[in-house]
Parts: structure tokens; C-alpha cells; sequence
């Protein structure tokens, strides 16, 4: 055991110790900020020196009223041809034709352009034409438009879970979806990447010849032990120090530009379009979205739902960190052990795409428990169903079960990795993996 925490505090201080440690655990967090920063910048400076783009239009209809909120139009009161000419003589962006149409099934309305528009620009142009076709609608049957807005009713589900002694808990599907997705994502990333790191060094090591000097001295399965766990330290280590530096700096560079958040963007909206709704919204402050929203996030069991990623990530992490340390320990180069990584991943890619396909549609479905409970896919899994509320015996079973798929492949990787650390040059394929697999010694 003294020698296994020899190994870890080597693999832990080598990598803590290294330039690229330090930059990509202060870089990394740095950029998703930055990138924020420049894009809201850009967005603020394309927004001030914006300029509309100019339309020309040929109304045949009679009926077309131009709205300049996002292009700035001009009639042309020639035929077609004529403004098809004059538009391919300006640097105007098109040119609009109303052909005379009928309101139940309007037809022919095109846009010249002379570069392919956006689809932006396209559906602001559709919402034009159909808020003036719905309007002419309803002069033609008498219906007053105050009358349609009185018909209109926002309905919103309120979702309460109760729980066995009879007390009430509000809950948010959006927010418990959200961090379904968000633990599952970060769970696959980080088992990959920190796994794949330990297939790299095994093989750097093997090439150099070094691992033939820390043989000597320890057993290899210790070894194997030693840079698994030292591994698992310092992806903790980085995983921490990331989470805190890119929510303050993003909160941060939000705050410096002064972005509100939707909510109060919306209300502020509302009121500059309504002035007589002012009161009304300040009356229903205290029980606004907003506010719903926050206190929910607030009271959100994040203590728990911790705990729970980072049980999963380090079992997750030390199943797939042996297997990759099984392959790393039996190929000379990275491009050998391709066709050995592929099936050690699918079980991963399987969880991911599921977390999105089963998961976060129905995670007390049959596949989302079974996916969250057997080792290979539960990490990512448990993570998509924690925040919804996860059975004690399902979460237990699948606790248990991880923990036995860790000892279960370090078995299976350590009697690869004691023959195959100190082979080189060997062709490597499943039937020499099954042969080391079965050599006694």
C-alpha cells in the first residue's frame, strides 16, 4: 500500500507541477468568458452601427404596408421588369413583388436578392405579410381585434412533488433537465478525457523504457493502481478549480456589460409596450418566474447532487481509467490502440446519446433505470435522473454495482498490464489480449 501512495503522489505532483497543467487549468476557465465577453461586445457594436437593409417593392395587391421596425422600404411604381432593372443598378439589399392574392390561400410573393438572405430575414418578411393578411381577416369578418386579445389565456402548470410524510415541494422540470444534462455531459467529458490521459502516459512510459526501471521496484499492479488514482486526484483537483473560476468570471463579464436576465428583459418589454401594465407587473413581483425560478434553484438539494457526481465520476472514471490502462500497457503507439478504444467506448456513447433519447424524456422509463444502474453506463446516466428524485434502493443498487465493475476490470485490466508493460514490439490483437488474460504468473 506504501508503495501504491508513493506512485500517486508521483503522478499527482509530476502533472500538478507541469506548465500545461497550470495553463490549462487557468486558461481553460479564461476562455468561455472571454468568448461571452467578445461575442456580447460584437453583438452591442453590430447593434449601434447597424444600418437597415433597404427593400424596394412592387405592390400590385394594394394592400402591402410597409413596417420599417427591421428594413427601410421603397415603392416602386413601375412593372416588375422595370424594378428588376433598377434594383440590379443599386446595392440595395431587394427587391419585393405583391402580386395580387387571394386572403385564403395567399400566393406569389417573392424577394429578389442578389445574395442568398437569411433565414432571419426571410421569416421577419413572413411575419410581416401574415400579421397584415391576419388583420384584413378580421376587417372582412367584423371581428375586433380587442375580442381575439380577451380570448387569449396564459396557463401555467405549477409542479409540486409530495413526499412520503405528506409535505408539498415545488420543482422545476426545465431546471432539474437542465442539470440532468449538464452532469451528464461533464461526466462524459471528463471520464474520457482524464481516461484517455492515462492510456498516453502508460504508453510514453512503455516506449521510453522507463516503466522497465519502476518495475523493478514495485509490482504492476501497483503501478497501474498508483496512476489511476493519482490521475483521479488531479482531474478533481482541475475539475474544482474550473467550476469556480468560469462561474464567477462568466457572472462576472455578464455583470460588466450589463445583461439582465430574460425575465427582466421581457418585463421590461411589456412595459414599454403597455405603460398601464407597470403596476400590475410590480404587483406580481413577488410571484414572478423569476423569482420562482431563483428560490427553486436556491433550495435545490446541491449538497446531495454533488456528493452523487462525484461518486460517480471517480467509479466512472477508475472502470474506464483501468480498461484504458489495459490498452495503453498493450500497444507501443496511440494508432495501435484505436481499435481497441472503440469498444471500450461504446458503452459511453450509449449513456450520452440515452441521456438525451431516454433519460431526459422519461427518466422512470425502464431503459433509463436500466441504463443508470448497470457500471458502464450509469455515471452518465444517474447523473441525467439525480436531480428528478432517484429511488434509494435503485441508487444504492447502482452504487453497489459500480463499485464492483471497478473491481471487476481492474481484475481484468491487471493481468493484461503485468504482461503486456513489458512486451514492445509485439503484434497486438483480442486473441493475444485473451492469451495474457489467461497466463498464470
Amino acid at each position: 500500500m506504501n508503495k501504491i501512495w508513493l506512485i500517486i503522489q508521483r503522478e499527482f505532483m509530476n502533472r500538478v507541477m507541469k506548465k500545461s497543467f497550470l495553463i490549462a487549468t487557468i486558461v481553460v476557465p479564461l476562455i468561455f468568458p472571454a468568448i461571452i465577453g467578445l461575442l456580447v461586445y460584437i453583438e452591442k457594436q453590430s447593434e449601434k452601427n447597424s444600418k437597415k437593409e433597404i427593400i424596394h417593392y412592387v405592390d400590385e395587391s394594394g394592400t402591402f404596408t410597409p413596417d420599417t421596425a427591421k428594413f427601410l422600404f421603397k415603392n416602386f411604381s413601375g412593372s416588375l421588369d422595370d424594378a428588376k432593372k433598377a434594383y440590379d443598378a443599386s446595392d440595395d439589399f431587394g427587391l419585393l413583388y405583391v402580386p395580387k392574392y387571394e386572403l385564403s390561400k395567399p400566393a406569389g410573393i417573392t424577394l429578389y436578392t442578389k445574395v442568398n438572405p437569411s433565414l432571419e430575414d426571410v421569416s421577419g418578411l413572413e411575419r410581416i405579410f401574415e400579421s397584415q393578411i391576419k388583420e384584413r381577416k378580421m376587417v372582412k369578418l367584423n371581428i375586433d381585434q380587442k375580442i381575439l386579445d380577451s380570448l387569449k389565456t396564459d396557463v401555467s402548470v405549477s409542479t409540486v412533488n409530495l413526499t412520503d410524510d405528506g409535505k408539498e415541494k415545488s420543482s422545476n422540470t426545465g431546471l432539474l433537465s437542465g442539470i440532468g444534462m449538464a452532469g451528464g455531459i461533464l461526466m462524459y467529458m471528463f471520464i474520457f478525457i482524464y481516461g484517455a490521459q492515462i492510456m498516453q502516459g502508460i504508453i510514453e512510459e512503455k516506449t521510453s523504457k522507463v516503466v522497465e526501471v519502476i518495475v523493478s521496484s514495485v509490482r504492476p499492479f501497483q503501478l497501474m493502481m498508483g496512476k489511476i488514482i493519482g490521475l483521479a486526484s488531479v482531474g478533481l483537483l482541475q475539475f474544482l478549480i474550473w467550476m469556480i473560476l468560469m462561474s464567477t468570471l462568466t457572472f462576472g463579464v455578464l455583470g460588466y456589460f450589463g445583461i439582465d436576465p430574460p425575465q427582466k428583459q421581457a418585463m421590461e418589454q411589456m412595459q414599454k409596450s403597455n405603460p398601464e401594465a407597470k403596476e400590475q407587473l410590480q404587483k406580481a413581483a413577488g410571484n414572478s418566474a423569476t423569482v420562482k425560478t431563483i428560490n427553486e434553484v436556491v433550495n435545490m438539494p446541491w449538497g446531495y447532487i454533488l456528493s452523487v457526481f462525484l461518486f460517480y465520476f471517480l467509479g466512472g472514471y477508475l472502470i474506464y481509467a483501468a480498461l484504458f490502462a489495459a490498452v495503453g500497457s498493450a500497444v507501443d503507439s496511440p494508432a495501435e490502440a484505436q481499435q481497441f478504444m472503440f469498444p471500450i467506448t461504446i458503452p459511453l456513447l450509449i449513456s450520452y446519446m440515452g441521456l438525451f433519447m431516454f433519460i431526459l424524456r422519461d427518466h422512470d422509463s425502464t431503459i433509463s433505470i436500466w441504463l443508470s444502474i448497470i457500471p458502464f453506463t450509469s455515471p452518465i446516466a444517474m447523473m441525467g435522473r439525480i436531480g428528478f428524485g432517484v429511488p434509494m434502493w435503485q441508487l444504492a443498487l447502482s452504487m453497489i454495482l459500480l463499485v464492483g465493475g471497478f473491481v471487476l476490470t481492474t481484475w481484468v485490466a491487471a493481468r493484461i498490464y503485468r504482461v503486456g508493460i513489458l512486451m514492445s514490439g509485439t503484434k497486438v490483437n483480442y486473441k493475444v489480449l485473451a492469451k495474457w488474460f489467461m497466463q498464470k504468473g
